[in-house]
């Protein structure tokens, strides 16, 4: 069975949600749903840091392992003080 929010349906339809890790495909930057605000979604990336604004159309869910991977990758920069 699929899952509607990931494939199989048009991306139009997807609607993001509030804490969830995605991609804003005209950055290709990964970012948490902070939001809404006018035609915007607002993301903060993983690492923490300012917030930008994402065309919703634009916007698709990242699979758990790619957000696991960008967890690690903060969590290993800041143990070593790059962040």
């Amino acid at each position: 069975m699929e899952n509607s929010t990931t494939h199989g349906s048009d991306p139009r339809d997807y609607e993001p949600k509030i804490g969830e890790t995605v991609m804003d495909t005209g950055t290709t930057r990964i970012g948490k749903v902070m939001g809404a605000v006018g035609p915007y979604v607002q993301l903060r990336p993983v690492e923490g840091g300012r917030e930008w604004d994402a065309d919703p159309t634009k916007v698709r869910p990242v699979p758990v392992g790619d957000a696991l991977s960008a967890a690690v990758a903060t969590a290993n920069a800041r143990s070593t003080g790059m962040l």
